[in-house]
Parts: C-alpha cells; sequence; structure tokens
C-alpha cells in the first residue's frame, strides 16, 4: 500500500478556479508557542475527537492522541513551527508505533494533525488559503 503525506492538492478543481495554481504553495508557518504544553493538550483532545468520530471509539485511540501529541510538543518546544515539517516529524516518529489494534496509521495521523491545525488557524485545507 502505498500513502503520501498531503497538506494540498494544487490541481484539485476547487482550487483551480483562478488558474493562478500554477505557482507552488508556500509554506504554512505556525505562530510562535506560547505554551506549547496547552497546544498539546487542545490537539490531544481534537485528535481523539476526530478519532472517535471518523470510525468507532477505541481505547487505543487514547494512546495515540496522547502520542501524536508528545511528538508535537517536543518538535514546537524544540523551536519547530513549519506545519510541514512537523507532519513528517508526526509520520517518522510514530513509524515505530503499533498500529495493529486501530484502524489508523502513521499517515492518517499525521494529516489528521495538519488538517486540525489548519482549521484552528482558518486556512482552507484544499489551497492552503
Amino acid at each position: 500500500m502505498i500513502l503520501a503525506v498531503i497538506l494540498c492538492v494544487p490541481l484539485h478543481p476547487l482550487c483551480v478556479e483562478d488558474k493562478k495554481m500554477t505557482e507552488p504553495i508556500p509554506p504554512i508557518t505556525l505562530p510562535r508557542p506560547e505554551n506549547p504544553q496547552l497546544e498539546g493538550e487542545w490537539l490531544r483532545e481534537r485528535l481523539l475527537r476526530w478519532l472517535d468520530e471518523e470510525f468507532i471509539p477505541e481505547a487505543v485511540n487514547q494512546k495515540i492522541a496522547q502520542r501524536a501529541a508528545q511528538i508535537f510538543v517536543r518538535q514546537r518546544m524544540e523551536g519547530e513551527n513549519d506545519l510541514g515539517s512537523l507532519v513528517i516529524a508526526i509520520v517518522t516518529e510514530m513509524q515505530s508505533y503499533d498500529f495493529s489494534n486501530s484502524f489508523y496509521g502513521e499517515f492518517a495521523i499525521a494529516n489528521a494533525v495538519s488538517d486540525l491545525l489548519l482549521e484552528s488557524l482558518g486556512i482552507d485545507k484544499c489551497c492552503g488559503q
């Protein structure tokens, strides 16, 4: 199975309305964290809600959300503000997580984190605007 991290689909029909999508989309930079621990708790709660609503609530969802939030907080505390780099870090570090008791994998988790962060910033998930 081939999976890819998708932050945006430049040629998506909704994005091509003004034909300016021939230019690359600039990277998305998160504001500097004021309280990384609070951000992590917010992310853990939102990701857990997403995991439970996407399929069914499972006990393993709590562990997955906690692990993804830990990675996110550590990355933010180390000064990472680039959304793409945060997504890659989550994918990379979640590869060692045992997803055998879950419907999800590291790419689904990283993409969900990206979507939740974009939504919190008011940025369209399709076009990065």
